[in-house]
């Protein structure tokens, strides 16, 4: 039952201040972000949403180029709102289906060959520096660029070989009125799943044992200082340092990819790779990892055509 009819602005200038309380800083920080440059421009005079409403917004969202998953985000945002609207009578709230436009096929994983994620790892041996030691971690462990920011000496056991992922560094947006700024924090990872123990290799384990014994355990891996280097930072040093090995352009985060997609090939059951990578679906690693090449599908049948034989 509707109380006091409000604007979908005002409804959410309430539901931020109830929000803020509950939610990761970086998160918050999203959401009013989302609310500045997508929801409030072109839904915040209004004090209904149609169905029809949200359909043109997710189409005209995609014709200025905004993915898919962009788009749900902002409209799970939307949604949240227009509840906590119609929880307290000032706004009616009614399920919509919102149906997207098709897309080109998904681009293509990109990851390092064989051999460039061999010279990489045999460079970083032979040239060692805290900062090739965090490209190191990611291509033999997984992680992304602000959880290895985020390693400190302390997070590194190399008495049971296991690096302790439980932290994340960030630098978020903080939105005041028209006043913006960034900071740089320091929170949890990106998922419950995403705080995690990773095992380290053999290798990577006789190059930390002289050093973790001795570094003052709050340091931070990278800088070995008590302040972190900041993703920004360490992404443009990986940039150089992939130039300088002549290895075609790849995103930080393909190191990543680079990890997932060799475990995948070396035949590691989908569950364990999941968990190492800290996905919180094994829904996940299944969507971006498990595609199996031609030379996979031509083993898939003749196993089979064996097998009836």
């Amino acid at each position: 039952m509707i109380t006091q009819r409000k604007t979908i602005a005002e409804i959410a200038d309430a539901w931020k201040q109830d929000k803020k309380a509950f939610v990761k800083l970086s998160t918050y920080s999203a959401y009013i972000l989302i609310l500045q440059n997508h929801i409030l421009p072109y839904f915040g005079d209004r004090t209904e949403i149609r169905e029809y409403d949200v359909q043109q917004f997710a189409i005209q969202k995609m014709e200025a180029g905004l993915c898919q998953k962009s788009v749900k985000d902002i409209l799970i945002v939307l949604k949240m709102i227009v509840r906590f609207g119609a929880k307290y009578g000032w706004c009616d709230y009614v399920e919509w289906d919102v149906r997207y436009p098709s897309q080109q096929d998904k681009k293509e994983l990109s990851v390092l060959t064989v051999d460039n994620h061999r010279k990489v790892l045999e460079y970083v041996q032979s040239n060692f520096t805290f900062k090739n030691l965090g490209i190191y971690i990611c291509l033999t462990g997984g992680l992304r660029i602000g959880e290895v920011c985020a390693l400190q000496w302390k997070d590194l056991d190399v008495d049971h070989g296991v690096i302790h992922v439980c932290k994340t560094v960030e630098r978020i947006y903080i939105v005041d009125g028209d006043n913006r700024r960034t900071q740089l924090v320091i929170g949890n990872p990106k998922t419950l799943n995403s705080t995690r123990d990773v095992p380290m290799t053999s290798d990577l384990n006789r190059m930390l044992k002289p050093f973790r014994r001795v570094m003052n355990p709050d340091y931070y891996l990278l800088t070995n200082e008590a302040v972190p280097t900041e993703p920004r930072t360490y992404r443009n040093y990986y940039k150089r340092l992939m130039r300088r090995l002549g290895i075609p352009p790849l995103k930080f985060h393909g190191l990543r990819h680079s990890f997932a997609t060799r475990c995948i090939e070396s035949n590691c059951d989908y569950k364990t790779v999941s968990v190492i990578l800290g996905h919180s679906s094994i829904n996940t690693t299944l969507n971006l990892y498990v595609h199996p090449n031609i030379e996979q599908k031509k083993k898939c049948i003749d196993k089979m055509f064996r097998s009836i034989k």
